[in-house]
């Protein structure tokens, strides 16, 4: 044996085999200390939102008129209660429940109808110059007042809030795909499968959109707290969410005339609509650093 194998050798031995890839993501956002923090945060809101039945004390819409204004830590009263009475905690849990329930359908439509137009127009120069030209035009107006348009043609609820929404989010997420599309066209292996008579619908469906799964999914994590912000401000303005359904842009509309007499009626709901908006912002961050190979690589470079 001589020398080179022999000094090769231990290296190979230390090295051994790579963990699997969700091992390595998971290893990954561990060591990002924000992305922690956002996930941490999520885990909570959303188990306070799945099991508001169980947690909340009060109905959400229960009204007790001999303890309106009762300041946050009463005895009875963790957060304190509104103009009516009621618990705002128990409100607080409800509404997240309605916004989160939003979100994701919102997401949902935009996942929908953006993935497969932004394969399509990534894919095909000619289905792209329809395609980014229409995109480009619905993105010429911003994405709230296309969302409280859309709404206000279909009436308030929570199901056309949140579908409002999401056609508002398509034009984004159409991009993205296009962008993670083209740059996938330009790779080696697509290349092949053409090259090996593969059609185009093969192609995008077994070899494109599984190596773009990771843009989507950033982008998903992304475009959720943009609903959740979106729900509050239609819920607010008295097109999404309606009374007495609880909701996080609701109640601060309620708040608004009581802010100086009360102010933790509106203090309240708006720092949750921004601890949650931040957590799932921190963790689409994080969650994008680490599944970027670019990223990774430039941390163990540092490291």
């Amino acid at each position: 044996m001589s020398g080179g194998d022999v000094a090769l050798t231990p290296d190979v031995q230390q090295a051994g085999p790579r963990p699997p890839r969700g091992r390595r993501l998971v290893r990954r956002l561990v060591r990002n200390p924000l992305a922690l923090t956002g996930f941490a945060v999520l885990t909570v809101a959303l188990l306070g939102a799945l099991l508001a039945g169980l947690l909340a004390p009060y109905a959400p819409d229960e009204t007790h008129f001999d303890v309106a204004f009762t300041p946050p830590g009463s005895a009875g009263y963790l957060l304190g209660t509104d103009d009516l009475g009621r618990d705002i905690f128990s409100r607080i849990l409800f509404g997240l429940q309605s916004s989160l329930q939003a979100s994701v359908l919102a997401v949902a439509v935009a996942l929908a109808a953006g993935v497969p137009f932004g394969l399509a127009a990534g894919y095909s120069p000619t289905l792209d110059a329809v395609i980014s030209r229409f995109t480009d035009l619905v993105l010429a107006f911003p994405f709230l007042i296309l969302a409280v348009g859309l709404a206000a043609i279909r009436g308030p609820s929570l199901t056309n809030a949140a579908v409002s929404i999401g056609i508002a989010q398509i034009p984004g997420m159409v991009r993205v795909v296009r962008s993670e599309t083209l740059r996938l066209k330009s790779l080696d292996f697509v290349a092949a499968a053409v090259v090996s008579s593969a059609s185009d619908a093969w192609v995008l469906v077994r070899h494109i959109l599984p190596n773009a799964t990771s843009a989507i999914i950033v982008q998903a994590t992304v475009a959720i707290p943009v609903a959740i912000l979106g729900e509050a401000v239609l819920s607010f303005l008295g097109l999404g969410i309606r009374p007495p359904q609880p909701s996080l842009g609701t109640m601060l509309a309620d708040a608004q005339q009581y802010a100086a007499r009360a102010p933790w009626t509106a203090i309240i709901p708006g720092v949750a609509i921004m601890v949650v908006a931040l957590a799932f912002n921190l963790f689409g961050d994080g969650l994008r650093d680490a599944l970027d190979p670019q990223t990774s690589a430039r941390r163990a470079n540092r490291r």
